[in-house]
C-alpha cells in the first residue's frame, strides 16, 4: 500500500463516489484512480467501496473504518511536511488564511501586515468563503488558520477560540426620518426596508433571531456578502442598512448615520479555527497573537491538545 492509493481513496470519498471528479482534482486518470483503490482492497482483504458495475454506491462498514485510519495518516503526513518546512526553512513559507470578505476587508490587512514586517519571507494566501466553507478549507488543509463568526465552533474537526466580540450597527442616509430617533427599536427597524447579510454570513443568525424573539417579521429588501455594498444600496434610498461596527470604522466624514446595534441584536464572537492535531509553525502561532490579545502561543498550544476552552479566556 501507499500514500498514492491513500489520497485517491480520500478523494474519491469527497467527490460523492465520483472517480471522474477524484480524478480531475488528482491532476489524474479515472481508470488509475479505479486501479489504485481495487489495489488497495485486495491488499487489505476489503471492500472500501461498494458497486454497482463500474460505478462506486456506497462506502461499507470496513470501508469508513479505513477511511477514518487514512485521514490519520494523510494528516500526519501534511504534519511531517510542515515540520520539515519549519526546521528547514526556519521563517519562509506560505501562511493560507480562510475568511469570510468582513473579516479579510476589515479585520485582517492590520495583521497581516504586521505579519509580514515580522516574517518578511512568508507568503499569504487569502482563501475567502462562507463560513462553512472556511471550516470545510481548514478541514481539508488548504489553509491553516480560520477567522469567522458563524458556524466554525460547530465542527469537532477543529479547534475554535474566541477571538474578539464585535456588535452589528444600523445605518442609513442623514436626511431619513430614523435619523431623528436616538434610540431605536426593533419595531423601528421591522417596519422599514433592510438591506443586509445573506443568512450564512457575518452574525445574520443573531440579527433573525432578535425579531423572531419579538415575534416580528422583518422586511428584507436585499441580502448581500459584502458591507460595502450593502452600504452602496442604502445610500441609493433602497433601505436601511445592519451591517458590522468594522464595516464603518473607517468611513471618516461618512454621509451616514450609524446607530449601535448591540442592545437589540446581541453580541457577535468572531472565532480562529484550527484543523485539530495540525502541527502549527511558528508564524501561524504570531498570526494568532496578532489577531487578538487574548491568544497567545502557550495557549494556542494547550487548545490544540484539549487543555483550554473559552471560559479560561
Amino acid at each position: 500500500m501507499n500514500l498514492h492509493q491513500f489520497r485517491f481513496v480520500q478523494e474519491a470519498a469527497r467527490r460523492n463516489l465520483n472517480l471522474t471528479e477524484a480524478a480531475k482534482a488528482l491532476h489524474t486518470s479515472q481508470p488509475g484512480v479505479s486501479k489504485a483503490i481495487i489495489e488497495l482492497e485486495e491488499e487489505l482483504g476489503v471492500e472500501i467501496f461498494a458497486r454497482h458495475g463500474k460505478r462506486l454506491k456506497r462506502i461499507t462498514e470496513p470501508g469508513q473504518h479505513v477511511l477514518r485510519s487514512i485521514e490519520v495518516i494523510m494528516r500526519e503526513v501534511g504534519n511531517l511536511k510542515r515540520i520539515g518546512e519549519q526546521f528547514s526553512a526556519q521563517d519562509s513559507g506560505t501562511l493560507s488564511i480562510a475568511t469570510t470578505h468582513t473579516q479579510a476587508r476589515y479585520v485582517l490587512p492590520v495583521p497581516v501586515a504586521k505579519l509580514r514586517e515580522a516574517y518578511p519571507k512568508v507568503n499569504v494566501s487569502l482563501h475567502q468563503g462562507a463560513p462553512d466553507q472556511v471550516a470545510r478549507m481548514l478541514i481539508d488543509e488548504v489553509a491553516e488558520i480560520g477567522i469567522a463568526t458563524e458556524s466554525l465552533s460547530n465542527y469537532t474537526e477543529l479547534v475554535t477560540l474566541p477571538c474578539y466580540e464585535w456588535q452589528h450597527v444600523i445605518v442609513f442616509p442623514a436626511n431619513h426620518p430614523l435619523a431623528k430617533k436616538e434610540r431605536l427599536t426593533l419595531e423601528d427597524i421591522a417596519q422599514e426596508p433592510i438591506i443586509t447579510y445573506h443568512p450564512s454570513f457575518t452574525g445574520r443568525t443573531k440579527i433573525d433571531q432578535a425579531f423572531a424573539s419579538r415575534k416580528l417579521v422583518p422586511r428584507i429588501a436585499l441580502e448581500a456578502i459584502d458591507s460595502d455594498v450593502i452600504k452602496t444600496y442604502v445610500r441609493l434610498g433602497l433601505g436601511i442598512g445592519i451591517v458590522a461596527e468594522m464595516a464603518v470604522r473607517d468611513d471618516v466624514n461618512s454621509d451616514l448615520v450609524v446607530r449601535p446595534g448591540g442592545i437589540l441584536f446581541g453580541v457577535n464572537v468572531a472565532r480562529v479555527a484550527f484543523k485539530r492535531s495540525a502541527y502549527l509553525r511558528n508564524f501561524v502561532f504570531k498570526f494568532a497573537e496578532l489577531l487578538s490579545d487574548r491568544l497567545d502561543r502557550n495557549l494556542v498550544a494547550q487548545a490544540m491538545t484539549g487543555h483550554v476552552n473559552d471560559y479560561e479566556l
